[in-house]
């Protein structure tokens, strides 16, 4: 399938069965994250992978919307290792997680695997229970597995590039 195939595809799914995803496949999804831009490629990434019943049960302290999904990872940058605008002092960290993230999610639709971005969740919860050093700051997480479900009619509603698309 092509690209746009693809984006158009992937949707956030909240159904997972509990097969568990082998190792190669999570590679090949972290992999699509390690190839993503980073500003000034200073890749200030750092990514938990979350596979164990433990882990998943952790998880579950940190944000109610795990949908039970046999795969997580916590994407976070480390502020450390960001490129920073010298005009304003903005660091990239968000913008390089949320690129990261992006791929991966796509690599995992490729993949034929189901992934949803959590953002609601308690970022210290995440800090304390992974164990994150302070210089550590988590942005998503991309909860993964495979899935039978259909994307709710939701998915298939677009607002027309009219709407918020301007040339000039």
């Amino acid at each position: 399938m092509n690209f746009q195939e693809l984006a158009a595809k992937r949707y956030s799914a909240r159904n997972f069965r509990q097969t568990p995803i082998p190792k190669a496949v999570i590679e090949q999804i972290l992999m699509a994250g390690n190839a993503a831009p980073t500003a000034h490629n200073n890749q200030p990434q750092k990514i938990i992978v979350v596979h164990t019943l433990e882990g998943l049960e952790t998880l579950k302290k940190c944000t109610e919307c795990h949908y039970h999904a046999p795969l997580a990872f916590i994407v976070c940058y480390d502020k450390e290792k960001c490129w920073e605008r010298a005009y304003d002092h903005k660091h990239s960290g968000d913008i390089d997680a949320s690129i990261v993230a992006t791929h991966m999610m796509l690599a995992a639709a490729d993949l034929g695997i189901g992934s949803t971005w959590i953002m609601y969740f308690i970022p210290e919860a995440v800090r304390v229970e992974f164990e994150l050093p302070d210089s550590v700051e988590p942005v998503a997480i991309l909860i993964m597995g495979y899935t039978d479900a259909q994307p709710s009619i939701d998915h298939l509603k677009r607002r027309s590039l009219e709407e918020y698309v301007s040339y000039r």
